[in-house]
């Protein structure tokens, strides 16, 4: 495939991509930039671009190189479509494809140490491995989580890099379908770019920096026992967002060196970055480039578009430097890298930016040594400068002015960007004709600007805006009223504008502060035209600034005498609207042909009209014009540009939606050349001033075209049939094969670059069309993506009188008769709105539109159109009838709830209760409610949610509008408990039956289900809520399960909580001071202080009393309490495995040691010795025999328990001894107490349960 162009502008390479460019080793790099592959010859001192590779339907993901010599032609890449394609570099044809992803492919890399192997992964974790030579196709998963980036391994085909999007980095064997070796751990961000060693450097630990990790920014941080790996693995660079590039051992899976971005001064007044505080890291990506024959030299990029070169041998605590100097580096940040040894030796760097700028470095000078420029956007004008010869100007949609030496001899690229105060796509561009360095803008928004080009300062902006797209920019004699005045007083010349709303105003260049004014006030004033003229699509002033001539959007062309704007004819040769139009150019050969007009529209053909005797000789009234000089008819698609040749004579290139550029011989009436090297719409057009055998094109491709059409090989555009405007709507274009899709509105995202330059912009979607309004032929840049599908027609709310409309032409005109026969004799009886008149009502007064409207609301209904008959009645101001049509028919709606209020306080209130109605057959029952809210039904809305058991919403409500207290929120807890109940939620019924204040009913629901929790809850609940009876009887259930589980503590624990809690509830007859708290036998409850009575067991189950002196201490049992807190000299050793008192002053019987019982006094603790009788259990007289530790029955007394009414002798805290009597007991009980029967029953169950307990056999371990 032949080379057509010269040179060439690409499109930029696509953002947020970790591996979208690479260069074999030939010199050629390719790059993806939208759903297309560039490929560029590198050399060191320039680059050219060879061509592009065109097939994937969406944007470009990954692009990589065969490695191997003798196949680096070879290349792979993958796009969102989810395709991988296989090309041929050199041919630039497609070889294979697979679709092997089901998800948005992120990665590709075709490895250095196989030929055949290229590895794909795509966003949802998925890895396939593709074999060129065989076609085979694999795939693993080795973690499920989102791939981002992905490296093969240079020194074994087996080990694959992955890098994912939470930080973690894995090491996998291919060939054992990726099974995982190691997983690196250190990253705590998406990893960015991963690149393997082309070698093993020497990063032993001894040759690393000693730094402490984290000190100082820029420094190498060694990981602590670093070692140097030993086998082919090598070793790995990660770059993550985190801020951090990590050097990882691939042997062994540890970290060998921590790299910490420094942070760098931002050069180059672009934008991006923010430092190490964290401002840039929502912008950083952090790319690393491992260079060939390099090991210990690493690159990387850096927050504002600086690159830095790593050495990782290095001693000290600087080891980075950066490339380039002053502005030589990327304003923004760098997303790829790739390097290429030259057969001379010289080793270059190639970088991708967000600044749309590609660069070569030399890495031994570390300089750049060349720049290309790249467009994010369509391409919509092109404007050499009069003045500065070879200055070419163009803009886009990716909202830059770009300024291009094309004559320099040094650098072939070597442009100057301007995008300060451009806010939206630059659709006008036009050079001052003698000021140098003027050039004037337009936009898609209707600014219009002037720029110095040999400033920084920004530009002047006019105060006067087009509603729409700015169309055309030309500068012009100055017309009245800047025309008026002395020569000081008036501007040379005035700048013009068109905009898309079909006016040209008039802007005073020297200052645009100014109010601009409209030519068509004068063309009316002049020429006595009363009526409002056709809106201007396009203008085009004769170079003498004698004649302008106006294009309109219904296809006319008026031509205009300056300064006052006499028309001088009318050209009616178009049928469509005007696109653009061009004069003979003033340098051309021949002059006599300097009033040939040229124009083209949107009917895909181009006249050219000689205008001379319309010119010299007007006639009066003006000539109209219907034959064209030539008609020029080869293209297909919409003519959008137009430029004659200074260099030939009648000469002219038009350019057109049919993606190509033709050249013609005006005078012959024939095409001479057909370029076809875009790859879709031609937009703009410019003949080389210089050149007569170069023309410049650019294109919705996103590409500017240098090139010759003595080297093309067409001489017309490709046979097609003409565009259909349809299709333009629709988003699809016939071209010279088929359909195709304009970039924007592809299936899928396509992630296209446009707007740039300014601050926080991302990387934003093009919309093509942005430039024309659609009557133009061109989508407005409101209109984003669509469905590529025939949307369905409106119904027509006046289906009668619109059908009339389409009746025969005598029936039509017999209408017009008619109205204004009535208009302008009112005495004629002629009835409007009825039978063959009803469309006319649409034109006459009120009751005749209300008798049309009549007429239409029948025909609505008889349609089954209901809807219409209630808009209908709204339009005509009878809202309560729209409405009680519509709640007859049950379609009232939100939007005529709306509208109700304004049929009178009344109508809304029933209006909201029909719709209420409505809602509720519709089980919209929440809706419902809420509309009641609104006319204040506030309890209607509780009972309407409740009666439909939505329980929770209705609680809600009552909560948050009624009192605490109110009857209604109790019946609605007690009414969802009782459901939930029924249902089994047994905790969420007990819930709602405490916030009820039924505790009882709350207990008894949990303890429904009878395990040891529940029972538990339920005896805490009943407690706490009062129901002392219910909670001793849940507590007993409770206890006994949790013995018969052999949980002793935990029934003890259940016995105990409760008899602590009714023994605090018993009042006394006295008031009993406590000296101290005393721990009890374990398990057991015990009196605090106090003198009690208790009921011990024996060895053999009989109580015994003994006297207990106070003057020695006795040892306890083993394994038992013993006295605690109460002056005593002795502790009384009871039988083995009992109870004893303590603390206690009491009177009993201590067996002796010899067998022997004896009796002590205790004194009281103050030295007085009291006398108290002890109480027996169990029916059983108080003074027994009790056998002692060595088989010698003793005898005691045992005071009574806490709380418990008893008349005691109680000692005093003085030392005064009280005598009080101590009760008997009967059944185990103390006689002569106010216990209720539950006090009774817990009482005995505890002394079963402790006696049970104690007859255990005790544990010899």
């Amino acid at each position: 495939m032949g080379i057509m162009h010269e040179r060439v502008i690409p499109a930029s390479p696509n953002w947020y991509c970790g591996r979208c460019s690479d260069t074999n080793q030939r010199g050629v790099m390719g790059f993806g930039a939208r759903n297309t592959v560039y490929l560029l010859d590198v050399s060191a001192e320039s680059c050219s671009v060879l061509g592009d590779l065109s097939g994937h339907k969406e944007r470009v993901s990954g692009f990589s190189f065969c490695r191997q010599a003798g196949q680096d032609q070879l290349c792979a890449s993958s796009s969102d479509d989810g395709t991988v394609k296989f090309w041929d570099a050199d041919d630039r044809v497609l070889l294979k494809e697979h679709s092997g992803h089901q998800g948005t492919i992120v990665a590709l890399h075709w490895s250095p140490a196989d030929k055949n192997l290229v590895v794909s992964g795509d966003d949802k974790g998925v890895v396939v491995c593709y074999w060129f030579n065989t076609g085979d196709c694999s795939s693993f998963f080795p973690l499920p989580k989102a791939l981002f980036s992905l490296s093969c391994s240079p020194h074994s085909w087996k080990l694959l890099a992955l890098g994912y999007k939470q930080g973690i980095i894995l090491l996998v064997d291919v060939s054992k379908k990726g099974e995982v070796l190691h997983r690196l751990r250190g990253h705590e961000d998406e990893i960015h770019s991963l690149s393997w060693s082309p070698s093993t450097p020497a990063l032993e630990q001894g040759d690393a920096p000693q730094d402490p990790p984290g000190e100082e920014e820029g420094r190498v941080q060694p990981d602590a026992g670093s070692v140097r790996p030993v086998g082919s693995g090598g070793y790995l660079a990660s770059g993550s967002r985190d801020q951090t590039i990590r050097v990882w051992s691939t042997d062994t899976g540890r970290g060998i060196t921590t790299l910490k971005l420094p942070y760098l001064k931002k050069r180059g007044g672009g934008v991006g970055g923010g430092g190490g505080a964290g401002g840039g890291k929502d912008r950083l990506w952090l790319s690393v480039h491992w260079p060939d024959d390099r090991p210990s030299q690493l690159l990387s990029s850096c927050f504002s578009g600086e690159l830095v070169l790593w050495d990782l041998g290095a001693s000290g605590k600087q080891k980075w430097s950066v490339l380039g100097s002053g502005d030589q580096n990327h304003s923004r940040i760098v997303f790829n890298m790739s390097s290429v040894r030259l057969a001379s030796g010289r080793q270059l760097l190639l970088t991708t930016s967000m600044d749309r700028e590609i660069k070569c470095w030399d890495l031994a000078s570390l300089e750049c040594v060349w720049t290309l420029p790249t467009l994010g956007g369509s391409v919509y004008a092109l404007s050499f400068s009069p003045v500065a010869t070879g200055l070419l100007a163009l803009g886009g949609a990716d909202q830059m002015i770009r300024s291009w030496d094309t004559l320099s001899l040094q650098n072939p690229y070597l442009t100057k960007t301007f995008w300060q105060g451009i806010r939206s796509k630059i659709t006008a561009l036009v050079w001052h004709p003698s000021r140098e360095g003027s050039l004037a803008f337009g936009t898609d928004d209707g600014k219009v600007g002037i720029y110095d080009a040999f400033s920084n300062k920004p530009p002047q902006i006019s105060s006067s805006y087009h509603h729409k797209t700015i169309y055309r920019l030309a500068w012009g004699p100055p017309l009245p009223p800047l025309s008026f005045g002395g020569a000081g007083e008036r501007p040379s010349c005035s700048l013009y504008s068109c905009g898309g709303e079909g006016a040209i105003l008039q802007h005073d260049p020297r200052s645009l502060a100014s109010d601009a004014c409209n030519i068509d006030k004068l063309i009316r004033d002049t020429n006595g035209i009363k009526h409002k003229l056709s809106p201007h699509s396009d203008f085009s002033w004769k170079p003498d600034g004698t004649v302008v001539a106006v294009g309109n959007e219904d296809g006319s062309v008026d031509v205009y005498a300056a300064p006052a704007l006499k028309q001088l004819c009318s050209v009616q040769q178009h049928n469509k609207i005007i696109n653009t139009l061009q004069w003979y150019h003033p340098l051309a050969p021949q002059p006599e042909l300097q009033y040939l007009l040229a124009s083209g529209s949107s009917s895909a053909k181009v006249y050219v009209h000689d205008l001379r005797s319309a010119c010299e000789a007007p006639a009066d009234p003006p000539a109209v014009i219907s034959e064209a000089f030539r008609t020029l008819g080869a293209h297909t698609g919409k003519i959008t540009g137009l430029s004659w040749s200074p260099h030939h004579p009648a000469r002219l290139a038009t350019v057109s939606y049919d993606h190509t550029a033709q050249v013609w011989d005006v005078l012959k009436g024939e095409g001479l050349v057909n370029y076809r090297g875009h790859g879709n719409r031609v937009m703009c057009v410019e003949w080389s001033p210089v050149d007569p055998d170069v023309v410049w094109t650019g294109a919705d491709d996103f590409t500017v075209h240098e090139w010759k059409p003595s080297k093309q090989e067409f001489t017309a555009p490709p046979k097609g049939e003409e565009q259909d405007y349809s299709l333009v709507l629709l988003g699809l274009e016939p071209g010279p094969i088929g359909l195709h899709y304009p970039v924007g509105l592809q299936p899928g995202p396509i992630g296209l670059q446009e707007a740039g330059g300014t601050e926080g912009e991302e990387q934003a979607e093009e919309d093509q069309h942005g430039c024309r309004r659609a009557a133009r032929g061109r989508v407005p840049s409101c209109w984003r993506e669509r469905k590529l599908m025939k949307r369905k027609k409106a119904r027509s709310m006046l289906p009668l009188s619109t059908a009339m409309d389409h009746r025969s032409k005598e029936d039509l005109l017999e209408d017009c008769v008619t109205l204004a026969t009535i208009t302008h004799s009112p005495g004629e009886p002629v009835t409007l709105a009825t039978g063959p008149h009803l469309q006319l009502g649409l034109f006459s007064d009120r009751p005749a539109l209300h008798s049309m409207f009549q007429e239409e609301e029948e025909a609505h209904l008889a349609a089954g159109h209901p809807d219409s008959v209630v808009y209908l009645r709204l339009w005509s101001g009878d809202v309560e009838g729209a409405l009680r049509t519509a709640t007859e028919r049950g379609e009232l709606n939100d939007h005529l709830l709306a509208i109700a209020p304004t049929g009178g306080y009344r109508v809304w209130v029933r209006t909201v209760q029909d719709y209420v109605k409505q809602l509720c057959l519709q089980d919209q029952h929440l809706k419902a409610a809420s509309f009641l809210l609104s006319i204040n039904k506030l309890h209607e809305a509780i009972e309407l949610l409740h009666s439909h058991k939505m329980y929770r919403e209705a609680i809600a409500l009552a909560r948050a509008r009624l009192p605490d207290q109110d009857v209604v929120l109790k019946g609605l807890y007690v009414s969802w408990a009782a459901a939930l109940e029924k249902d089994g939620h047994l905790s969420a019924a007990a819930k709602c039956y405490v916030a009820a204040g039924a505790g009882f009913d709350a207990a008894k629901v949990v303890s429904k289900k009878s395990d040891a929790p529940s029972l538990r809850a339920a005896a805490t609940i009943a407690r706490l809520a009062g129901e002392s009876q219910l909670a001793h009887t849940i507590a007993l259930r409770c206890a006994k399960g949790l013995a018969a589980s052999l949980d002793w503590v935990g029934a003890q624990q259940v016995l105990k909580a409760q008899e602590v809690s009714s023994s605090k509830g018993v009042p006394s007859t006295q008031e009993v001071p406590s000296t101290q708290e005393v721990p009890s036998p374990e398990g057991l409850p015990h009196t605090n202080g106090v003198p009690s009575t208790q009921e011990v067991p024996s060895t053999e189950g009989v109580p015994s009393t003994q006297e207990v002196p106070s003057t020695q201490e006795v040892p306890s049992p083993e394994g038992l309490p013993h006295t605690n807190g109460v002056p005593s000299t002795q502790e009384v050793p009871s039988p083995e495995g009992l109870p004893h008192t303590n603390g206690v002053p009491s009177t009993q019987e201590v067996p002796s040691t010899k067998g022997v019982p004896s009796t002590q006094e205790v004194p009281s603790t103050e030295g007085v010795p009291s006398t108290q009788e002890v109480p027996s259990t169990e029916g059983v007289p108080s003074t027994q025999d009790v056998p002692s530790t060595e088989g010698v029955p003793s005898k005691q007394e045992v005071p009574s328990t806490e709380g418990v009414p008893s008349t005691q002798e109680v000692p005093s805290t003085e030392g005064v001894p009280s005598t009080q009597e101590v009760p008997t007991t009967q059944d185990g009980m103390l006689v002569g107490t106010h216990l209720t029967s539950s006090h009774i029953v817990l009482y005995r169950s505890y002394n079963l349960l402790s006696s049970y307990i104690f007859q255990m056999p005790r544990c010899t371990c």
